[in-house]
């Protein structure tokens, strides 16, 4: 798996299928009825890599294609029960620090919230109560999750279970860095349209940038330390659910977070999941099976 060409042409397909999923998106605009299947597309484009990389490594009959399943973490690792283990955990924790992560945005004061009132909520649910609230939040972690982690496991197979491994031999700390980087500026054709930071422009591109640095430790430190990708791909499919249900929740209607400071995109959720991503590094336990 250390064939450089192999990584250019993995690289080129998932940059090229991204921008060419985004077109909708740059002709008409992020409010376009295509946005969710551009969005689709954008995520599917790294595991189309991945599957591209395979077919040339097979066509060239590198051993290689024959573990390409253990290789880029589609298995359960050399020890399944602390994959599974660390799935779970990830399940439920993710979402306590994005919680906690709004709480402190909202205590700052960049985070316009609403708990009593939900008048964020009830703007797009009028007969929406409390109680409805919190039916809303668990099923958005736990049933919304899993779809989500459809369309996230096109990314995760490609950065966490393809890229990082190859990066390792630069050391751990730049592997995580370089391949955050790297997915960070991916998702240029959203950011650069000022997606998850509104107002902001093309100058998105820089804080999401370092956002995914962050998080990609975290899902990163995943992947390494279990030798299978799946505890990365619910991660990212807990966040890609669990953000949009807990802000609908508790924002106060027509206000937003601070797009550079409050909110889990912001400086709040950066320090946060960057903490994390420093304090799982020092346990490191690795798999065997990479």
């Amino acid at each position: 798996m250390r064939n450089r060409a192999d990584l250019i042409v993995y690289l080129a397909v998932a940059f090229g299928g991204a921008w060419l999923a985004a077109i909708p998106l740059w002709t008409q605009g992020l409010q376009t009825t295509a946005l969710p299947l551009s969005l689709a597309g954008l995520q599917l484009s790294p595991a189309l890599g991945v599957l591209v990389v395979w077919l040339m490594t097979a066509l060239r009959k590198d051993p290689a294609a024959r573990e390409w399943a253990r290789l880029t973490g589609l298995t359960f690792g050399d020890r399944p029960g602390r994959t599974v283990g660390y799935t779970a955990a990830t399940w439920a924790g993710l979402p306590l620090l994005i919680a906690l992560v709004i709480a402190v945005s909202a205590l700052a004061g960049v985070f316009p919230t609403d708990l009593s009132g939900l008048s964020g909520y009830r703007q797009a649910f009028p007969q929406g109560t409390h109680a409805t609230a919190v039916v809303g939040v668990v099923s958005g972690i736990v049933v919304t999750t899993v779809f989500a982690s459809v369309t996230a496991f096109g990314e995760e197979w490609g950065w966490r279970g393809f890229l990082l491994p190859r990066l390792l031999p630069l050391g751990y700390g730049r592997a995580i860095l370089l391949s955050g980087l790297i997915w960070g500026l991916w998702h240029a054709p959203l950011t650069l349209l000022g997606w998850n930071y509104p107002g902001l422009g093309p100058w998105a591109v820089l804080p999401f940038t370092l956002f995914c640095v962050a998080v990609g430790a975290v899902l990163g430190w995943l992947r390494l330390s279990t030798g299978s990708v799946w505890p990365a791909v619910i991660g990212h499919g807990v966040l890609n659910a669990a953000v949009p249900t807990l802000y609908l929740v508790v924002s106060a209607a027509g206000q937003f977070p601070d797009p550079l400071l409050g909110g889990v995109f912001g400086a709040i959720g950066l320090i946060a999941f960057g903490a994390l991503g420093l304090a799982l590094a020092r346990i490191r336990p690795w798999s065997k099976s990479m």
